[in-house]
């Protein structure tokens, strides 16, 4: 997947907004745990949002560069506060057109 432009972030950012956070990392960080509850929650949605606790070990933009190296195809759309954007494209039917 090549990396999204400017025009396609300010999109999911705005299909973003009205979401609450699914998951939060705390204290252990990017876990393998939390990177499998992460994998599940992509199973049923491409846009995601991610809360960072203040007692996690890396501040939001360290914390959404570690998802990212860990996990296949998820590209960071934002990253706000302690509030990360995640996307990922549905691997057979995307449901977001970012055109």
């Amino acid at each position: 997947m090549s990396p999204l432009t400017a025009k396609q972030r300010a999109q999911l950012r705005s299909l973003a907004h009205p979401l609450k956070p699914v998951l939060q990392v705390g204290a252990a960080g990017v876990s393998d745990a939390f990177v499998a509850s992460l994998e599940e929650a992509f199973h049923t949605r491409e846009l995601l949002k991610v809360k960072v606790l203040e007692g996690a070990p890396d501040k939001a933009r360290g914390t959404a560069r570690a998802i990212a190296e860990r996990m296949e195809e998820v590209e960071v759309a934002q990253t706000i506060g302690r509030t990360i954007v995640l996307y990922r494209p549905h691997p057979e039917s995307p449901e977001i057109d970012l055109g």
